[in-house]
């Protein structure tokens, strides 16, 4: 392959034309679709360079300037042409194959419906245009479609006319009266099940709702409305912002590469997270659809009306607004509990890309390919980083931040810089080191170490940044709770870490305090700090932050599995002490603490984020250390899991269920009664929460009963994908060896389908991140068999593939034979001579460091 260049933000030139508005004529045909696309061209300052589209698998049928026929210039996917005129009206005419179109980018066909996905440089295989974010235009749009097949016409914006055409066909025009990037623009043609309602704004407009889903759904749409309708409301109350179109229209496609898209008034979500009954789905679906509704409806005002300037600047969008669907589920549901599920994403996820050869700051310097960038760094981190504005500004001076944001830039495409400007600007608090967060990539390292003089009363808490030659400090705020011996707060504050290292003292103190660290994950960084089993005992009881209570579980366990690694390796018999045992006991029988906080605290560290807390690791002593400690538990534990769970049996409440399939999964490891509660909770079940809850603690305890469950679930569910998507998890994550022989049957199965993201995602995706031991045997079958897949992948979905790389190129960690084997799995996709370029840079990032 000719090797893909890189592209840098230091090389960032404002866009040589602009365009004013664009009308789009949309002829929808399976194999042969015609786009009509009529631009006002205006020149943006005084030069003479030629302008520049980009196109890509287009077939151009013509191009016209002002009516009349212009001599153009086709290069490396883009169209060039010479012209004297400062505002001039461009006509181009292409064909595009639709049904053809398995990369899911641009104009594609999903289950017999039109659907478009145009970031981030998807609207280059619709017609040639400037596709760049900077570049906000008016669309107006005319789709026209067989009526019997496509009754539903729909595009941005509001609906300006309908009507019939010759030969049973029908037309749509659509108009959007706000500016938007080339990514913003959607369009989908189908026949469908629609869910209509409507939202009264606060200033008493009626906003119509509606939400598309395919035949025979309609009664899973109803939580997804809902949903809407919550997010509405919160981003009223708390960010004062209000909707703007007279429309909000969200429709579900079974194939979609994302979670969802916010394209301006019309959403197009991947089923995923839009369909969900009680039946088919669980309790963390039903969250999840309520996170990401709220995801793409916040990007109205934070992606939409303010834009990115580039796609180095994505963070500046994303970030924002992951953090403000973070707030929105904490608003409305359990603080800590979704704290907790932030704090997983970063520690297992970001940290281990950080630690990887595609590590990059939430503001990239360089990418080769755009859709690489759509990563847990630019989203989660960044997240992270508008957290701790947050913390630092406090709830009001953040909010007159957002409003001075958005008063400067409604309308603008504009950069982090922009941002962090306006945050300054409103509440006059220096932001200029906090700024580094932005340009520096890595996980920071924190080591804290302590002291106090008895005599004086002084204890002195001493933070230290590891900070790298190229780097300067960061400004971290660092939150932390001194309790004394009985457990009563004696201080809890947030402290401003800014120096390389800094002394914090605090006097007055009659003994030496227990310190909880880093209260809440207050900021993403690394902790090091040696803390005694006593030490977090006590602050799993104590501290005032259930967050820092799970936190205290996490380190808890965390040193015993590691201790006992050292024992293995030290040829000693391993332990587990019975404070351990005794502290898990406790939170399981304290009355005063939240289900859903104890059901995070029996779900102990994965052993893919216990890796993410070494520099090395030996799996194979891991996963005999871990299952050590988890059997010694669950054993010390029984009687206390078997009553709690027995408690709970018959509680219908979403927390209750999460601690009830916790203590369920314990008992599946050592109880002699978990095949008749398994076998019992399955066949009693009227929810999928439960029914999936028996089926994984199954799986984990590889119990007899779990081969005729899932067969019992696999024919009742067969012909509903997304309950199938649940099978396929379960059979990638199981911890068996003939794990790998039973995916490649899994391969052929009726339900499965390469081509469907979802489904790609459940039965590869799960196996390469979720089963660790299996995906890394030493004999290298798991890398060779997820390699097979990607050179599969590579063809039919470039995005797809790049993501399905990710657990194959973060192999530092590992041993030589490891990291050999999964090396000649990467040099032969990079042997491949139409290695699309998203996997190439991956690949050979990976091969190069």
């Amino acid at each position: 392959m000719t090797q893909a260049q890189a592209k840098y933000l230091k090389d960032y030139q404002a866009p040589a034309f602009t365009i004013a508005s664009i009308d789009l004529v949309f002829e929808l045909a399976d194999n042969a679709t015609r786009v009509t696309a009529t631009s006002r061209v205006q020149r943006c300052g005084a030069h003479t360079l030629p302008l520049i589209l980009d196109g890509e698998d287009l077939v151009l049928q013509s191009l016209s300037l002002n009516g009349a026929p212009v001599a153009y210039e086709l290069k490396q996917g883009q169209l060039q042409l010479e012209t004297v005129l400062d505002e001039f009206e461009l006509t181009v005419v292409t064909v595009l194959d639709p049904k053809a179109n398995s990369s899911l980018e641009g104009l594609y066909m999903s289950d017999g419906a039109y659907c478009t996905q145009c970031e981030a440089e998807g609207f280059r295989r619709i017609t040639y245009f400037i596709d760049r974010p900077d570049v906000l235009a008016k669309y107006t749009v005319r789709i026209e479609a067989d009526r019997a097949a496509f009754p539903y016409l729909l595009s941005n914006g509001n609906l300006i006319e309908q009507g019939p055409l010759a030969d049973g066909r029908h037309y749509a025009c659509w108009q959007d009266p706000f500016p938007k990037p080339s990514y913003l623009f959607a369009l989908v043609a189908g026949d469908f099940d629609l869910l209509e309602d409507h939202f009264i704004t606060r200033s008493q407009r009626r906003v119509k709702l509606q939400v598309f889903v395919d035949k025979g759904n309609l009664h899973k749409a109803h939580h997804a409305m809902a949903s809407l309708k919550k997010s509405m409301a919160w981003d009223e109350s708390r960010f004062d912002l209000e909707y703007d179109l007279d429309i909000y229209m969200i429709v579900a496609v079974d194939f979609f590469n994302m979670g969802a898209m916010e394209n301006k008034g019309l959403n197009v979500f991947n089923t995923k997270y839009v369909l969900a009954d009680t039946e088919s789905a669980t309790d963390e679906d039903y969250h999840g659809i309520e996170s990401v509704v709220g995801h793409e409806y916040f990007h109205n005002w934070t992606g939409n009306r303010v834009t990115c300037r580039d796609w180095f600047q994505l963070s500046l969008k994303e970030g924002l607004t992951v953090f403000r669907d973070q707030e929105f589920s904490s608003d409305l549901g359990s603080r800590a509990v979704n704290r907790i599920h932030a704090i997983k994403v970063i520690k297992n996820q970001q940290f281990a890309e950080d630690s990887g050869p595609m590590s990059h700051p939430i503001r990239p310097e360089s990418v080769i390919e755009m859709n690489n960038f759509y990563t847990v760094t630019v989203y989660n981190k960044g997240a992270e980083v508008i957290r701790m504005l947050h913390t630092l500004l406090g709830e009001a001076k953040f909010q007159a931040g957002m409003k001075c944001y958005f008063e400067r830039h409604d309308g603008q495409a504009v950069t982090c810089d922009d941002f962090v400007a306006a945050m300054e600007d409103a509440s006059g608090i220096d932001l200029r080191q906090f700024r580094l967060w932005y340009s520096q990539a890595g996980t920071p390292q924190v080591t804290a170490s302590d002291s106090f003089d008895p005599a004086t009363g002084r204890y002195q808490l001493q933070l230290t940044q590891a900070v790298a030659a190229s780097n300067a400090p960061l400004h971290i705020p660092f939150s932390i709770e001194l309790l004394d011996a009985s457990g009563k707060s004696l201080v809890n504050t947030v402290l401003d870490f800014t120096e390389q290292q800094q002394q914090f003292i605090f006097d007055g103190l009659s003994h030496k305090p227990i310190v909880s660290l880093l209260q809440d994950f207050s900021a993403p960084v690394k902790l090091h700090y040696d803390f005694t089993i006593d030490q977090q005992v006590h602050l799993m009881r104590f501290a005032s932050s259930e967050v820092a209570r799970w936190e205290a579980s996490v380190v808890l366990i965390s040193q015993a599995i590691w201790q006992n690694v050292a024992h293995l390796h030290a040829k000693q018999a391993m332990t587990l002490d019975e404070r351990v045992r005794d502290s898990f006991k406790g939170a399981l029988l304290d009355p005063k603490l939240d289900p859903a906080l104890v059901a995070e605290i029996l779900a102990i560290p994965s052993s893919s984020a216990l890796v993410e807390q070494v520099d090395t690791v030996d799996l194979d002593a891991l996963r005999l250390a871990r299952e050590f400690v988890l059997s010694e538990l669950a054993a010390a534990c029984e009687d206390e899991l078997l009553a709690v769970y027995r408690s709970l049996v018959t509680v219908d409440d979403p927390k209750a269920r999460a601690l009830k399939g916790q203590c369920l999964i314990w008992l599946s490891r050592v109880s002699e009664l978990a095949e008749d509660l398994v076998s019992n909770q399955f066949s009693q079940s009227t929810n999928m929460t439960d029914s999936l809850g028996a089926l994984m603690a199954a799986n984990v305890g590889e119990l007899a009963c779990r081969s005729t469950l899932m067969a019992e679930f696999e024919q009742r569910w067969r012909d509903t994908p997304l309950v199938m998507d649940k099978w396929f998890m379960l059979q990638a994550t199981r911890d068996a060896d003939e794990v790998i022989d039973s995916l490649k049957a899994l391969l052929q199965h009726p339900s499965f389908s390469m081509a469907n993201p979802n489904r790609v995602r459940a039965l590869i995706g799960n196996f390469a991140a979720a089963n660790l031991y299996q995906f890394h045997r030493a004999d290298g079958q798991g890398y060779q068999f997820l390699t097979e897949c990607l050179l599969t992948l590579n063809q039919l979905n470039p995005q797809v593939a790049a993501r399905m790389v990710t657990p194959l190129i973060q192999f530092k960690k590992l041993d030589e034979g490891r990291q050999g084997k999964i090396k000649a799995c990467l040099a032969q996709l990079l042997a491949l001579p139409e290695l699309s370029k998203d996997v190439y840079e991956k690949v050979a990032k990976a091969l190069a460091n």
